[in-house]
């Protein structure tokens, strides 16, 4: 299975119109507000030799920063634009990038090949898939783990849907970042509650800790404090 051409489309649009600057994207927080923060959740499980894969790293905000906390770190994308930003803006190598689609098993099975068991960090990555696409994403996440490595997933809720509505129907009308979102047809959808534990469970992981959280964005509010959107985080691995 591979990720629809429509999806690959729509990615490559978006990142080729971007200038892959840190805090274009609305996702794209500082990684003090997201990265530094969620692997509070994934250090006290993970082995801190082993690399740390960054699922749907786009523009490698956040890759840059796992860099510096694990053996190594490698960024990978379904959209080769972002990866190319990922490599443009990371000039002193901190870590490597390349172009992966999640639901391609023969990708993620050479990635596990050259890389050996991995950590895994994917960040608001399994609402963007297709329903049908996600058991094959989850299956990605557990064959880049192996036998050691340990994985940090984190979604949002459904609740965030009515946080990002809401904004966009403020005065004005929405902001230029969420525009983009849907000019390039990215169509964020909805992981219903339970559906990441069960996606985990069937690609034969072990949920070892789970919990509440947000997703900051780069978005900020008029009064200037960043958007958050609620959100859950699962450590997964084999035990």
């Amino acid at each position: 299975m591979t990720m629809s051409d429509r999806y690959r489309r729509a990615w490559d649009g978006y990142w080729q119109q971007s200038s892959g600057a840190q805090g274009e994207p609305f996702w794209d927080a500082d990684p003090a507000a997201s990265a530094r923060r969620d692997l509070d959740h994934l250090i006290p499980y993970a082995d801190l030799r082993l690399p740390v894969a960054d699922l749907g790293c786009g523009n490698g905000t956040q890759t840059r920063y796992l860099a510096t906390r694990f053996a190594r770190a490698v960024g990978v994308d379904l959209s080769a634009a972002a990866v190319a930003h990922a490599r443009n803006a990371d000039a002193d190598g901190t870590a490597t990038y390349q172009q992966l689609d999640l639901a391609d098993t023969d990708q993620a099975d050479a990635l596990h090949e050259r890389l050996g068991d991995t950590n895994v960090y994917m960040r608001a990555v399994l609402h963007q898939s297709e329903p049908e696409d996600r058991p094959a994403v989850a299956a990605t996440v557990a064959r880049l783990l192996g036998a050691h490595g340990r994985a940090l997933v984190l979604e949002p809720t459904g609740e965030a849907k009515k946080v990002i509505a809401a904004l966009a129907a403020e005065p004005g009308g929405p902001s230029d970042k969420l525009r983009r979102v849907k000019e390039h047809d990215l169509r964020p959808g909805e992981v219903a509650e339970g559906e990441v534990a069960a996606l985990l469970r069937a690609a034969g992981l072990t949920l070892l800790d789970e919990g509440a959280t947000t997703l900051v964005m780069s978005e900020a509010r008029a009064d200037g404090t960043p958007v958050q959107l609620p959100a859950l985080w699962f450590i997964a691995g084999r035990v």
